[in-house]
């Protein structure tokens, strides 16, 4: 069961698998990582340095999101670690979907996501937003942030932003976002992935 929430949080991410894609290495089977083991795919005879790339970027440790917004009156949302602070002024933030992700074109028709940061007690809450599928936000607790995109119950804080610029990177999309309002909440720990799993601070 974890494998097959491993492998539906990379499909998720991705929007499913790219033959050839190096850096899909960094998800190696559960609980090594998050995503399916591509090797049997032919990825690792495409690119020899995969698994290096893999060791290597596994050692830079990031916190666990789930990026979400509205479609239609409907919640969408996905889980999401590549995200990251952009600017000061103004106030910016990005996150990396693939092209091929379901749930990005919903959010760009918005124009607004939120991003909500996992704590380290919502590890199920991460594989619940894995499945493909499935109805991610059944028994869910969120209320809409200030844009109109769900805001999580329980999470360490949140980012709720504007669409500001999008760029194509490779076979992903750099989505800059315009933060209009954020918050912290009384989650003590982050839900952190540290070298292929899974973590949580001491």
């Amino acid at each position: 069961m974890r494998r097959e929430l491993a492998e539906n949080l990379y499909e998720e991410e991705t929007g499913g698998l790219q033959r050839g894609r190096p850096h899909a290495e960094l998800f190696l089977e559960y609980p090594r990582g998050l995503g399916m083991d591509l090797a049997r795919f032919g990825a690792i005879e495409l690119f020899p340095a995969a698994r290096r790339f893999r060791d290597v970027l596994g050692r830079f440790c990031t916190g666990v999101t789930v990026v979400t917004s509205m479609s239609g009156g409907r919640p969408v949302g996905m889980a999401c670690q590549s995200f990251t602070s952009v600017s000061l002024d103004p106030p910016l933030v990005l996150f990396c979907p693939a092209k091929t992700s379901r749930a990005w074109p919903q959010m760009q028709r918005a124009g607004h996501f939120c991003v909500n940061l996992l704590s380290h007690d919502q590890l199920e809450l991460s594989d619940a937003f894995a499945r493909k599928g499935a109805d991610k936000f059944a028994g869910v607790s969120w209320l809409p942030s200030a844009t109109g995109a769900p805001l999580l119950d329980g999470v360490l804080g949140w980012v709720d932003c504007t669409i500001y610029a999008v760029h194509e990177a490779g076979d992903h999309y750099v989505v800059i976002g315009r933060v209009m309002d954020l918050g912290v909440e009384e989650a003590p720990h982050p839900l952190l992935f540290y070298k292929g799993q899974y973590a949580r601070t001491q």
